[in-house]
């Protein structure tokens, strides 16, 4: 796990989880991708899962959310608060 601080104030963690692993309202880093998504749906689809996501920095208010298939053995970087710092 690593920790990130930003601005001093709050700390944010990356971790490394499988695709099997989110759950709603997890904040991941797609394969090949550097910002970050909330996810809003979870699927189970043919030969793996469907996500539904949308921009997690809030900052393109005009994207709307779009589906994304993976496998669940596929790992990814997922974004959440630091409670015990």
């Amino acid at each position: 796990m690593k920790l990130i601080l930003l601005a001093d104030i709050v700390g944010f963690v990356d971790d490394v989880i499988s695709a099997g692993d989110v759950d709603v309202g997890d904040v991941i880093v797609l394969p090949d991708a550097e910002d970050a998504v909330l996810v809003s749906r979870i699927r189970l689809g043919q030969g793996g899962l469907i996500f539904t996501v949308a921009s997690a920095s809030g900052a393109s208010a005009t994207e709307e959310e779009r589906p994304v298939r993976l496998s669940a053995m596929i790992r990814l970087r997922k974004r959440g608060r630091d409670l015990a710092g």
